[in-house]
């Protein structure tokens, strides 16, 4: 387990606010200089996840996704050491490029969440507010506890450098600009 003992320990660097709108829940809010739909399709392209999603020095392993409503994702990050961290969900709802709703679980580690996402634009910004709800107070504290927030900054910090970097409809990123 991670903590912040480890010389490695993931940090957010406060681009990302964090605050617990419930017992349950917990709002991860971000925003990104890119147009929205360049931010929901780095959510739901393998090959843009494959480049951003997970935590500094951590590569994603696996990426499978079906995004469509019923369909799912899997996930396995490793870190550098070699340690795997597996993932997987379910769409309950997608409304591209505004908001999309899922299952989330992680492997060994009890419990699930949903999380309902939410993309606005303005100003040639995407704000991005994803609310995790967790069946209770002591699963969202169990998520709190193992880093999740400074995952999800450094995580978001990577896509928020290779969204700066799309500069024409194709870009070397792998992200198309529209």
């Amino acid at each position: 387990m991670i903590c912040e003992a480890d010389p490695n320990f993931m940090k957010n660097t406060g681009t990302l606010a964090v605050t617990l709108p419930s017992d349950c829940e917990i709002a991860l809010t971000r925003v990104f200089r890119a147009p929205r739909q360049l931010v929901y399709d780095a959510f739901s392209k393998p090959e843009i996840l494959k480049k951003w999603f997970g935590p500094s020095g951590w590569s994603l392993v696996t990426c499978e996704v079906d995004a469509r409503v019923g369909g799912g994702f899997r996930f396995v990050l490793r870190a550098p050491d070699g340690r795997e961290l597996g993932m997987r969900g379910v769409y309950c709802e997608l409304s591209p490029p505004e908001r999309s709703i899922h299952t989330e679980s992680f492997d060994h580690i009890p419990g699930g969440s949903q999380v309902t996402t939410v993309l606005t634009e303005g100003d040639g910004e995407t704000t991005l507010i994803a609310t995790i709800l967790y069946p209770s107070k002591e699963l969202r504290d169990a998520a709190i506890e193992f880093g999740m927030e400074h995952g999800a900054a450094e995580s978001y910090d990577k896509l928020a450098e290779m969204l700066a970097t799309a500069k024409g409809p194709h870009t070397s990123s792998g992200v198309h600009a529209r």
